[in-house]
């Protein structure tokens, strides 16, 4: 009985500690955090305009070209890991096949740049 005991000490050790951690993590926000509510704080910030509002309002279509850019150009990190992991296998085919992919991006980007899409008036 003991032995097992002693088998099983560490693991309990650790999960207690992060237990420990897990709790005190989510309490100290609220002992330590200024809480001074205010309407700025408190407005919506995500969409641009309120959530509780009529759901057949006009808004503007620069929030979903704003995500829709951010899809597009985020979905160009997801290219590169696998790249950057296989570029010794690649060759020389592999370099520039990427830089062509960089280049077309890099062409889309300064054409958005110069539309005015990354603007926000």
């Amino acid at each position: 009985m003991t032995s097992l005991l002693a088998d099983y000490l560490p693991l309990i050790v650790f999960i207690g500690v992060s237990l420990f951690i897990a709790v005190a993590l989510l309490v100290a926000p609220f002992l330590v955090a200024h809480n001074s509510p205010d309407p700025e704080k408190l407005s919506a910030y995500e969409c641009g305009f309120n959530a509780f509002d009529d759901a057949r309002m006009k808004f503007d279509v620069r929030f979903y070209l704003v995500a829709i850019l951010f899809i597009i150009f985020d979905l160009e990190v997801a290219f590169l890991f696998p790249w950057a992991i296989t570029f010794g296998e690649l060759g020389w085919f592999g370099m520039w096949s990427m830089m062509a992919f960089l280049g077309v991006l890099t062409v889309g980007f300064v054409y958005e740049w110069r539309k005015g899409a990354l603007e926000w008036d």
